[in-house]
């Protein structure tokens, strides 16, 4: 069985373009931040970026890159105290590795255009992120009308936390997942 040991994963120099039909105030929000959480809860990438993997198995056995697409890699095997230059061949399933030890995969990750199904993610993420002074993540709410009109809410301190799930925003990234 193929270990992954270490993921080191660049920020990349841009992310892709905020969706149209944002709000104002959701289009008013850093687009990056948007970007990161929906990214932290994915596999697929849709701008470039490095990303590096330490894993560690058996010859003969299949690795397959947690992110995707891969544009392009390359490896190297730790042997004698030092990272030396070697191939990985494609196997049936991912990479191919030659041999019993440790490899370290430089890969370039990213490509593509969002599908609509994330643009909504970020959309839906967005507004809910957006929505400070109404009732996103209210676990409470409650109206007086004794002699003056009262309103109060009551957030649930995790609220920003679970901002993804509360949005229904991972509804529509679930074919999109990240396993870890």
């Amino acid at each position: 069985m193929t270990d992954l040991l270490q993921e080191t994963e660049a920020t990349p120099a841009s992310y892709p373009a905020s969706p149209s039909g944002l709000s104002t105030p959701a289009a008013a929000l850093d687009a990056e931040m948007i970007w990161e959480r929906i990214e932290a809860y994915t596999r697929t990438r849709y701008t470039a970026r490095e990303v590096v993997w330490t894993v560690e198995g058996g010859e003969g056995e299949n690795w397959t890159p947690p992110l995707s697409p891969v544009a392009s890699h390359t490896a190297e095997k730790w042997e004698s105290g030092a990272w030396v230059s070697t191939a990985l061949p494609d196997g049936p399933v991912g990479l191919c590795l030659p041999s019993d030890g440790v490899f370290k995969v430089t890969a370039q990750v990213g490509a593509g255009d969002p599908p609509r199904a994330v643009s909504e993610a970020f959309r839906r993420l967005a507004e809910y992120m957006a929505d400070d002074t109404d009732r996103a993540g209210v676990s409470s709410y409650s109206v007086n009308m004794g002699g003056a009109i009262q309103e109060s809410y009551q957030r649930s301190a995790a609220h920003a936390a679970r901002a993804l799930q509360n949005s229904g925003a991972a509804d529509l990234l679930r074919p999109y997942r990240r396993q870890k």
